[in-house]
């Protein structure tokens, strides 16, 4: 007894001092890389930085005012586009799709454009769209992207909505509510902090895509509201800048990383902020 005793002590140490193990390299791998990101990417982050366009091949100065623009509207477009669709798609799957065959579907199909690679999204949209049309254009950018972010919205939402306890909808359909409205201002109000989560992480999930814009909305080197032309964007920027033998550019580069990870950073401080403020109310 003592000696099975022992060895289970042994054992539990173990595990514990390899899961501690783990955890302290993969730290320290996140500290290196955002150290390095930072350190060589806030030095770039000047004032010309926000209000110039990116710089032509060899000159001096410029900024990522065109890219950081071009990014905010195709994310934005995209968030507009995939935040009603995926909580929507959410609802009906989690209340009203419970024994049906298009919401079998629809799950399957959900769970596929989950693990699909981006770089075929891209190529799917590039195909469908910028073919057919003839141009690259930031429409098509934010129809990649929302391929990218309708399935995580939808997946959240279905999620948190089955969170919801049978008995509260028991109660509400006691009270005559009919069923659509027991789902939007009963269960979905119940569960939106998480909901909201999910918003915001399928936004930092599409902030630093780069496969399927460069199949889309390719680059710009001007500055341009059209979203109907080649737009310019953090991503392929960056892509373009880190690639290349100019020390500007290639600074302009490090700057524009830090600005993404930095975005990122603060939707996922948001997203367990809102979540957390929710939960506790």
């Amino acid at each position: 007894m003592d000696a099975r005793y022992q060895r289970r002590k042994f054992v539990n140490g173990l595990s514990t001092a390899l899961s501690g193990l783990a955890v302290t390299i993969g730290v320290a791998g996140l500290v290196w890389i955002l150290a390095t990101l930072f350190i060589k990417g806030l030095p770039a982050m000047n004032w010309a930085f926000f209000t110039e366009s990116t710089p032509a091949p060899g000159s001096e100065g410029g900024g990522m005012a065109n890219a950081i623009v071009g990014s905010l509207l195709i994310v934005g477009l995209t968030t507009v586009v995939s935040t009603p669709i995926g909580i929507l798609a959410g609802i009906y799957l989690a209340e009203f799709g419970d024994r049906s065959k298009v919401a079998s579907v629809t799950r399957f199909v959900t769970d596929i454009m989950l693990s699909a690679p981006s770089i075929v999204i891209g190529l799917f949209v590039y195909a469908l769209f910028v073919t057919t049309t003839k141009h690259f254009s930031g429409w098509t950018g934010s129809v990649a992207l929302s391929l990218i972010a309708v399935p995580v919205v939808v997946r959240t939402t279905e999620n948190m909505l089955k969170l919801v306890p049978g008995s509260l909808r028991e109660a509400a359909f006691a009270l005559g509510m009919p069923r659509w409205r027991v789902s939007l201002d009963v269960c979905l109000r119940a569960v939106q902090g998480g909901v909201i989560t999910g918003v915001l992480l399928a936004v930092a999930r599409i902030a630093g895509e780069t496969a399927p814009l460069l199949f889309t909305a390719l680059n710009n080197q001007f500055f341009t509201w059209n979203m109907n032309e080649p737009m310019a964007n953090l991503p392929v920027t960056i892509f373009n800048f880190a690639m290349s033998p100019y020390e500007n550019w290639q600074n302009l580069a490090w700057g524009a990383s830090a600005l993404i990870a930095i975005l990122v950073l603060l939707l996922n401080v948001l997203a367990r902020v809102v979540f957390q403020s929710r939960s506790k109310s």
